[in-house]
């Protein structure tokens, strides 16, 4: 595999000693980080009790473990590794339960840094100072953080070791026998590694793929000769590993076998179908890669065909999947705004569960209990990674920025770099970011009242008295009157129930996509200052859980929209389980509508577009008074932590841009207006 360099002198350099000491304090922060990580990491599996964690590890070699049976390993279904796995692994039957713990933790801590090492040093050269020194801890960080690694530490699993066997073959050892000795040795723990044979031999190594095969016979020889009825079982019976370690229909099992299955085809069907799609996504694979390997993209060449591997193979469980994140290291999109989105989809789609990138809809369960395969099957087949011979690899089409409007203040913005970008965000990238943070709001809104709806009930009622108190107080305790005033008005009634539960989210994803679409600038602004406001509404969950009228019974607010509730089965509708009703201080049910209606009545070019959008706030805070969901303070709070983020987006980027559209015979891109000067100090917001 020519065509790669593994040294060389960096493509940019950094005069002066405050960018060589802004760098040094980077890398040493990125470090830091990376050691913050794994601690965690070793914390967690070490501080929990030694029933729970290494499970696989203990089934495996413990007192009662299945490589302490005389019979077969494969008995039980438990052991799922090759009888050379097996074999290897024997002699740590006879450790200590205590000292193996231990001993495999750290171990696998060193061969996970030992991996981000590898995989900083294997960048396509030539990369930039700035990459060369900061590869190294972001690769190991994200490793640390991604669900592969995670699960392996957890359970004491073993598939790390093959991908670094691969690796050091491809990247760290000097002659072909050498490599081929290291991925045979991989392809023995687990036969799917085969598929680098292929790609050794169409990029020129032949020697390394004949000692490949070498070396994965031979291990299995010795493996057949110690453990002979184990080794038919496994290649036999069991057709290298398939129903081993659980159903194959598991939703950890993210293979192309898995999914068919999961979609309900079984028998001879199922199995042809697997076979040809199978060869045609390994077909394609390697040829993608061989592509990429005399491209001098080596590391994405070998992702490209891990993530074949994971498709390919009978059971290809979560602990398994590691490849998707290597495929991290190809550039995808012409343009500067576009080469965020694959990294970004990969980082979340190995670093967080399914269920937080898709909403819980039925419709969408197929994509998400194989987010994992498409995205592995994607990155083989698919993904438009850039050649280096492209103009845009090293050079995307630069972002366009608004000219920066003078602030009256001399500390405003406080990060001038995050400069206004003219240019469409990427629609694929905005879904993604909005859903992943979406999904932590939820999480973290209902772990404030310890993960449940009737977490924190007696702390949330005590708050709710004390803002009642602050009403009666201030003379602005309505909230009874309001609601058994709007319940003795059917209409009425039904007017705020419809509004309360249809424009919550419906109205700021409307305002976002519009601006999105015509406004990328204003876009950005809005977004930014929801996320600050929505960010400020989160520490105020998780400070003062409130409790609000309807869930008071002995006040005598009643609930219009769910009808009196049962406090031992609570129903608040579909999201009864996922939604912390006892988050009531602030009300983001009228802070995001007091966003919209805000970002409406600036941006609009018609008075009665404005008028219009500060209706919408109007009736929201109507109708959550109305229908029983919310104190007048907790409105009050949702204006607070709204006007909190207006007030952060201006103090970090700066005033709003205004730009205009010229309409040109060869531009279509959004331009800066020129401010004249006499103009500059009434631009701002």
């Amino acid at each position: 595999m020519a065509n790669v360099e593994h040294s060389g002198r960096s493509a940019d350099t950094f005069p002066g000693a405050s960018t060589e000491t802004g760098l040094r304090a980077a890398r040493l922060g990125l470090w830091a980080v990376a050691t913050i990580l794994a601690v965690r990491q070793l914390t967690v599996v070490l501080t929990t009790p030694s029933t729970e964690r290494l499970t696989d590890l203990e089934t495996w070699v413990g007192p009662h473990g299945v490589l302490h049976v005389n019979g077969s390993i494969y008995d039980s279904t438990r052991f799922t590794g090759t009888p050379f796995g097996g074999f290897v692994l024997k002699p740590l039957t006879r450790s200590a339960q205590a000292a193996l713990g231990w001993g495999w933790t750290f171990g696998t801590l060193l061969l996970v840094v030992a991996l981000g090492l590898v995989v900083a040093r294997a960048l396509p050269q030539p990369i930039g100072r700035r990459t060369s020194l900061l590869a190294a801890p972001v690769a190991i960080s994200l490793l640390m953080l991604s669900l592969p690694v995670r699960n392996a530490l957890w359970l004491g699993q073993t598939s790390i070791i093959p991908v670094l066997l691969v690796l050091l073959g491809c990247f760290t050892v000097r002659g072909e026998r050498g490599s081929g000795l290291c991925i045979g040795l991989a392809a023995a723990l687990q036969p799917t590694m085969l598929l680098f044979a292929p790609l050794l031999w169409f990029t020129g190594r032949r020697r390394a793929t004949a000692g490949m095969a070498g070396t994965f016979a031979v291990c299995t020889a010795l493996a057949w000769a110690a453990l002979p009825h184990d080794s038919y079982t496994y290649w036999v019976h069991h057709m290298a590993g398939t129903g081993l370690g659980g159903k194959a229909d598991g939703l950890g099992n993210q293979s192309l076998h898995g999914a068919l299955l999961r979609l309900g085809l079984t028998g001879p069907p199922e199995i042809a179908l697997f076979l040809v799609l199978g060869a045609a996504v390994a077909a394609l694979a390697l040829r993608r890669a061989v592509h990429y390997a005399h491209d001098g993209q080596l590391l994405l060449a070998v992702a490209v065909t891990g993530c074949a591997a994971i498709a390919v193979s009978p059971t290809a469980w979560q602990h398994q999947v590691l490849w998707v994140l290597l495929a991290l290291v190809g550039r995808v999109g012409r343009r500067a705004s576009d080469r965020y989105v694959w990294p970004v989809a990969v980082v979340l789609v190995t670093t967080l569960p399914a269920k937080m990138m898709l909403p819980n809809t039925p419709a969408l369960y197929p994509l998400r209990d194989n987010l994992v395969l498409l995205a592995a099957v994607a990155a083989a087949t698919a993904v438009p990674f850039l050649s280096r011979t492209s103009p845009y690899y090293r050079t995307p089409i630069p972002a366009e920025y608004a000219p920066q409007v003078p602030s009256r203040f001399r500390c405003v913005p406080v990060l001038p770099f995050l400069r206004r970008t003219l240019t469409r965000p990427n629609p694929l990238l905005e879904l993604l970011l909005i859903r992943v943070v979406y999904a932590a709001y939820s999480q973290v809104r209902l772990a404030a009242t310890g993960g449940s709806v009737s977490g924190g009930r007696g702390r949330a009622e005590h708050h709710g008295h004390i803002v009642l108190d602050i009403e009666r107080f201030l003379h602005i305790d309505i909230e009874h009157w309001v609601n058994h005033t709007v319940i003795r008005i059917g209409w009425l009634r039904g007017f705020f129930d419809f509004y309360y539960e249809s424009f919550h989210f419906v109205a700021p994803l409307t305002v976002l996509a519009v601006l999105c679409w015509r406004r990328p600038v204003d876009y950005r602004w809005a977004r930014a200052s929801l996320g600050f406001a929505t960010f400020l509404a989160l520490i105020g969950f998780w400070l003062f859980p409130l409790a609000p009228p309807r869930l008071m019974p002995h006040l005598g607010v009643i609930d219009t929209v769910h009808g009196v509730q049962d406090f031992a089965k609570p129903d608040y509708g579909t999201l009864t389980a996922l939604t912390n009703q006892y988050a009531a201080m602030p009300s983001l049910h009228f802070g995001w509508a007091l966003w919209c209606g805000v970002v409406i009545a600036i941006i609009a070019p018609k008075w009665w577009m404005k008028a219009l959008g500060l209706l919408h706030p109007l009736f929201t805070v109507s109708a959550i008074i109305a229908t029983g969901n919310h104190w007048v303070l907790d409105a009050v709070g949702g204006a607070a932590v709204v006007s909190a983020g207006f007030g952060l987006s201006y103090l970090f980027q700066g005033p709003r841009a205004r730009v205009v559209r010229l309409v040109a015979q060869d531009r279509t891109e959004p331009v800066p207006a020129r401010i004249p000067a006499r103009n500059r100090a009434t631009a701002a917001e």
